[in-house]
């Protein structure tokens, strides 16, 4: 693996936008349809959240996401959702994602936010070890897909730093 360097991008970005249609069709092969959840791309503007991609050698190989939320979990009355987290395939195997979600960490910590939740599914069971293994709880569903059988939750309290 080349250098890996991950950029602060918009969310409408080219190499986000065709990070973004990859992750969609895999929702498509996974899940039978495109994820639905309502975006606005100033959602992901700082301070109100960020957009990230990775390169690799140049070439954009993950993305990942966050943005405030009101969602009250662990305690917390504001926390950052993570979102759009996708690795391609040829770059899996390599440890970005997990790269990705400390460098999103770092990144809501800066802004203040000391808990972070994220939605996933059952179909994606490298993105449910990726989390709990990080230090992620199962938390009460929320956003679109609360009811969606599917649909899993979680949260993670950051470290703080005195």
């Amino acid at each position: 693996m080349a250098e890996l360097e991950i950029r602060r991008v918009g969310y409408g970005h080219p190499d986000a936008l065709l990070l973004i249609e990859e992750v969609q069709a895999e929702y498509v092969v996974r899940y039978g349809g495109r994820d639905e959840t309502p975006l606005d791309p100033l959602m992901f503007e700082p301070p109100a959240g960020s957009f990230f991609v990775a390169y690799d050698g140049g070439r954009p190989v993950a993305t990942g996401a966050w943005r405030r939320s009101d969602v009250a979990a662990l305690g917390s009355a504001e926390a950052a959702e993570v979102k759009r987290m996708y690795v391609s395939p040829s770059a899996r195997g390599r440890g970005l994602a997990r790269r990705m979600l400390a460098h999103l960490e770092a990144d809501v910590a800066a802004y203040g936010v000391d808990v972070v939740v994220l939605e996933t599914g059952l179909a994606q069971p490298e993105a449910i070890a990726l989390y709990e293994s990080s230090g992620y709880v199962p938390i009460p569903a929320f956003g679109f897909y609360q009811d969606a059988p599917l649909s899993r939750c979680y949260a993670r309290r950051l470290p703080t730093t005195t």
